[in-house]
C-alpha cells in the first residue's frame, strides 16, 4: 500500500461538521453586505511580489518574514497574497473603476503567511474584506464600523468590543515616526535584533513588537495622538460623533497602529476575551494613499478584514445556534422498482420544496437497515415506499421524532403532507426521543 501523503504543516481540511459553520458565516456576510450596498469582488490569490512589497511595506513582519514569494519559470517574482486590500486596489487600478466613480466592494477567499501554525492562525487563512473607494469623510468610516457591528448581532456573536485611534495623515505620520525614531535612538542599547533594524526603516513596526521585555520602552513611547495634524483630529472626532449617536461603544487605543504600513487617518480592531492570545477577530483602517502609491490617481479608500477561521471559533465558543444542516426528510425504498420510483418522487417534491432537505437511501438493504440509516441521518420524518405502496400510489409517511402516527400520502400531496410535518416536528435532541426503527 502506498505511503499516505499529508497535509502540509498550517494548512488545514474544513470538514462537513466544520463548513456548515463557514456557510452560515458566508451566508449572513452576504445578507449584511446587501443591506449596505457592497457588491463581490473576485481577485486571483497569485501576484506580483512587488505589490505587496509597495502596498504593506518591506520592513513589516509580512514582507520580510512570512510571505510566500518564488519566482516562476521566466524569472518573475511572485506571491501567493498575504492579505486582501492590495490585489483588490490593483484591480480596481488596472480596471478602471477608480475614475471618478465610487465602490462598496467585498470578497472572501484564502490567503497565505508563513507564521507558526497555532490555534487561529494557519499559514493558510480565509478572510472576508470589506472595502470602499472615493469617499472622504468620517461616514463611511463609521458604516464600516456599523456593518461589522451588523454582522455580529447577525451571527449571535457577543463579548466583542471595538477599539479606534488615528494615525493622521502621511505627512503628519512622517514626523512623527522622526519623533519615534529619536525616542528609540536613546535606548537603543536594550532593543533587540528586528526592532533594531526597524529603527532604520520604520520606526513605528517597534510598536507592533511582541517581546515582552521591550513592553514598559514602548508603553512610555511618544503617542501618535499627540502628534495630529488638524485635519485628522477633526476627521476623528467626526467618526467618534456618528458611532456615539448610532450607541456603538468603543475604546481609544492609542497604541493601535496596525501591521501593514498603506494606513492613514482611522484604524480599529474588533477584539475578543474569549480566544486567548488570538484576540484580533476584525481589524481595518483607511488607505488614502495606497492608490496612488500603486499607481493610480488619488482616491480616498478605506475597508476591514475579518478572520473567518477565527470567527467560526468565536461562534462555537459562545454557543451561537449552530446552523441547520441535518436532513429534513429520508427515503426508505424497498426494492429495485421502489428505488427507481422514489428517485423520481424525490425529484418532484424538491421541485415543490426548494429549502427543503431531503435525502433518499442509496444502496438498498432492508427496512431495518434503511431505517436505522434515516435515523442516524437525524432526519425529523421518514417516506416509505415499496411495492405495496406503489400499487395504492402513496407513500407511508413516518414521523421519526416526537411521537406522531404512520399515514398514507397520495404522491400529488406529499409535498403538503411533508411541509406540514416538517414544521412540527421537535428539534432534534440527539437521539432521546427518536423512534424504534420498525416499519
Amino acid at each position: 500500500m502506498s505511503e499516505i501523503i499529508e497535509p502540509l504543516r498550517g494548512m488545514n481540511d474544513v470538514l462537513p461538521d466544520e463548513a456548515r459553520w463557514w456557510q452560515r458565516l458566508e451566508a449572513a456576510a452576504r445578507a449584511v453586505f446587501a443591506q449596505y450596498g457592497y457588491r463581490e469582488i473576485r481577485v486571483p490569490v497569485l501576484e506580483r511580489t512587488q505589490l505587496f512589497k509597495r502596498a504593506i511595506g518591506e520592513y513589516t513582519d509580512i514582507v520580510e518574514k512570512e510571505m510566500f514569494t518564488f519566482e516562476d519559470r521566466d524569472g518573475l517574482s511572485l506571491a501567493l497574497r498575504p492579505e486582501g486590500t492590495a490585489g483588490i486596489v490593483r484591480a480596481a487600478i488596472s480596471n478602471g473603476l477608480l475614475h471618478n466613480q465610487r465602490h462598496r466592494l467585498f470578497t472572501f477567499g484564502p490567503m497565505f503567511r508563513g507564521e507558526r501554525p497555532q490555534k487561529g492562525r494557519y499559514r493558510q487563512f480565509h478572510q472576508i474584506d470589506a472595502e470602499a473607494f472615493g469617499y472622504e469623510g468620517p461616514d463611511i468610516d463609521a458604516e464600516l464600523i456599523l456593518l461589522s457591528a451588523r454582522l455580529w448581532r447577525v451571527l449571535g456573536i457577543s463579548r466583542v468590543r471595538l477599539e479606534i485611534n488615528s494615525l493622521g495623515t502621511a505627512e503628519a505620520r512622517a514626523a512623527y515616526r522622526e519623533v519615534l525614531r529619536a525616542y528609540f535612538t536613546a535606548h537603543e542599547s536594550v532593543l533587540d535584533a528586528d526592532s533594531r533594524r526597524r529603527l532604520g526603516g520604520n520606526p513605528l513596526r517597534i510598536l507592533d513588537s511582541k517581546n515582552p521585555d521591550l513592553a514598559a520602552l514602548i508603553a512610555a513611547a511618544p503617542l501618535l495622538t499627540d502628534h495630529l495634524d488638524a485635519a485628522s483630529r477633526e476627521h476623528f472626532d467626526g467618526l467618534r460623533a456618528r458611532l456615539d449617536a448610532a450607541g456603538v461603544g468603543y475604546t481609544v487605543n492609542p497604541r493601535l497602529v496596525r501591521g501593514l504600513d498603506y494606513y492613514s487617518r482611522t484604524v480599529f480592531e474588533w477584539v475578543t476575551d474569549a480566544l486567548g492570545s488570538q484576540n484580533a477577530v476584525c481589524s481595518g483602517g483607511r488607505y488614502d494613499g495606497l492608490v496612488p502609491q500603486l499607481g493610480g490617481t488619488p482616491t480616498p479608500a478605506i475597508g476591514w478584514a475579518l478572520g473567518m477561521e477565527r470567527i467560526v471559533m468565536l461562534m462555537q465558543e459562545l454557543g451561537c445556534a449552530a446552523p441547520a444542516e441535518l436532513p429534513q426528510v429520508y427515503f426508505v425504498l424497498a426494492g429495485p422498482v421502489a428505488a427507481a420510483a422514489g428517485l423520481q418522487l424525490a425529484e418532484r417534491v424538491r421541485d415543490a420544496l426548494p429549502a427543503l432537505r431531503l435525502e433518499t437511501d442509496i444502496g438498498g438493504g432492508s427496512f431495518k437497515a434503511q431505517f436505522k440509516r434515516a435515523d442516524k441521518s437525524g432526519a425529523a420524518v421518514a417516506v416509505v415506499l415499496g411495492e405495496d405502496e406503489l400499487a395504492r400510489g402513496v407513500a407511508a409517511v413516518k414521523p421519526l421524532r416526537g411521537g406522531g402516527a404512520q399515514e398514507d400520502c397520495g404522491f400529488e400531496a406529499l409535498p403538503a403532507c411533508l411541509a406540514r410535518l416538517v414544521a412540527a416536528a421537535p428539534v432534534d435532541d440527539g437521539g432521546a426521543t427518536r423512534q424504534d426503527p420498525g416499519r
